[in-house]
């Protein structure tokens, strides 16, 4: 069942306000709230305003838990312009506009379909009639931790059973090393006397 609130003429522009309200669409009431406390923007405080009023009047009008609620979809309408006038250089008046907004938020006790699920954002540690099945989160390793993690495993490994790891027990599996004669190429040429040595009186009996 879907429930309504208006907060027509905020003082906020429509575009701000809507930044504000995409981010908390899909996301329990009690969530949605818990984020918008935390947001930096002022109209994350008129959005948290008309959720309250909404999940207010299905509490109050329809009988309705608060913790089932969630906030279904959030509508910024353009309201209404002030205008007014601000002095400028050499006697002109320059045009300021003042814009403001109308929201309307629904929230309902219904469950979305799968293909519009959302995640939820805040960690809601008390939240009644639904327990948290979510792993704990762990923290991204870098390359060198998981090299530094592996070499302390392995050698945790090779402690224990008394193997060797990595290259030593590549090694170790490979086959034996088998030694082979190589054959002298010089073997047959004993009758061949190797030539003398250069000298620089060789060079002269040329000449």
């Amino acid at each position: 069942m879907k429930v309504v609130a208006t907060a027509k003429d905020v003082r906020i522009t429509s575009r701000k306000a809507r930044v504000v309200a995409d981010s908390v669409v899909g996301l329990p009431v009690a969530e949605a709230l818990a984020l918008l406390s935390f947001t930096p923007r002022h109209a994350a405080r008129e959005v948290a305003k008309v959720i309250k009023s909404a999940a207010a009047n299905a509490e109050h009008n329809y009988n309705l838990e608060t913790s089932s609620l969630r906030v279904d979809r959030i509508d910024v309408d353009q309201a209404g312009i002030m205008k007014r006038y601000i002095a400028k250089p050499r006697g002109m008046a320059g045009s300021l506009f003042k814009r403001m907004s109308h929201l309307r938020c629904y929230v309902t006790d219904e469950e979305p379909e799968p293909e519009h699920r959302r995640r939820s954002v805040v960690a809601m540690t008390n939240r009644p009639g639904r327990a948290s099945t979510k792993p704990a989160a762990t923290r991204r390793r870098r390359p060198a931790q998981i090299r530094r993690a592996q070499e302390a495993a392995a050698a945790q490994a090779e402690a224990a059973t008394g193997a060797p790891e990595g290259e030593a027990a590549e090694l170790a599996a490979a086959e034996p090393f088998e030694e082979t004669e190589i054959p002298d190429d010089d073997a047959g040429d004993e009758g061949v006397e190797a030539p003398d040595a250069w000298s620089a009186e060789d060079d002269e009996e040329k000449d």
